[in-house]
C-alpha cells in the first residue's frame, strides 16, 4: 500500500532518488498538516523541511508496524510540537494569501470554488488545533482512524470523538460565516 517505505529503504541504500520521490510525494501536504498545528505557513515549510532532514541525517528506522505515510506524519507531528515548545511566539500567515485563481474556463464557477475554499481555511484556522490537525488528516491527506491515531497520538476511540466534535465544530463555523453550500 505504501509503496514509499521501498523509496525510502533505497534511500537506505544509498539510492538519492528515494528521498527525493518521498519529498516530492508528501512535501506539501505535510506543510498543510503541520500548518494545522503551527498557525503559520513560513514555520510550516520551515519544520517540513527539518522533517526531511531529519530522515536524511538521522535515518530514523521505518519498522512496517504501521503505513509509511503515518510514520512519516507522526515525525512531522512531533517535530512540530518541538518546534512550538521552543517558540513562545511565532507569526501567523492568513493561509487564503496561499491561494490563487486559476485560469478556468468556466472562471466564475472556479472563483466561488475558491472562495469556498478560502472560507473552509478561514473557518478551520478558528477551530482548536487538534479539530483542525484530525479533519486535516481525514479529509485532505485521507488518512484512516487507526493512522490517525497513531500520528496524533491518542486512541481510536478519542480520534473518533475528536472528529465528531471537530466536524460539528467545522459546521457551526461554516455557518456562523454565512457559508452556503453548493449543490
Amino acid at each position: 500500500m505504501d509503496n514509499y517505505a521501498d523509496s525510502y529503504r533505497r534511500y537506505l541504500d544509498g539510492d538519492d532518488n528515494g528521498l527525493r520521490e518521498i519529498i516530492a510525494k508528501y512535501q506539501h501536504g505535510l506543510t498543510l498538516y503541520i500548518n494545522g498545528i503551527v498557525r503559520d505557513i513560513c514555520l510550516a515549510e520551515d519544520i517540513m523541511q527539518e522533517t526531511f532532514v531529519k530522515l536524511a541525517v538521522k535515518k530514523p528506522k521505518f519498522n512496517g508496524r504501521s503505513g509509511f505515510s503515518t510514520w512519516l506524519f507522526a515525525i512531522a507531528h512531533n517535530c512540530a510540537l518541538d518546534r512550538l515548545r521552543r517558540n513562545a511566539e511565532h507569526k501567523q500567515v492568513q493561509i487564503d494569501e496561499c491561494f490563487e485563481l486559476s485560469d478556468e474556463t468556466d472562471i466564475e464557477r472556479e472563483y466561488i470554488r475558491e472562495e469556498q475554499k478560502i472560507e473552509l481555511h478561514r473557518a478551520m484556522k478558528k477551530l482548536s488545533p487538534e479539530h483542525s490537525q484530525v479533519l486535516y488528516l481525514r479529509y485532505f491527506e485521507d488518512f484512516e482512524t487507526d493512522a490517525i491515531a497513531a500520528i496524533m497520538h491518542k486512541s481510536k476511540k478519542q480520534v473518533g470523538d475528536l472528529l465528531y466534535r471537530a466536524k460539528k465544530s467545522l459546521r457551526t463555523e461554516l455557518e456562523r460565516a454565512g457559508f452556503t453550500y453548493e449543490d
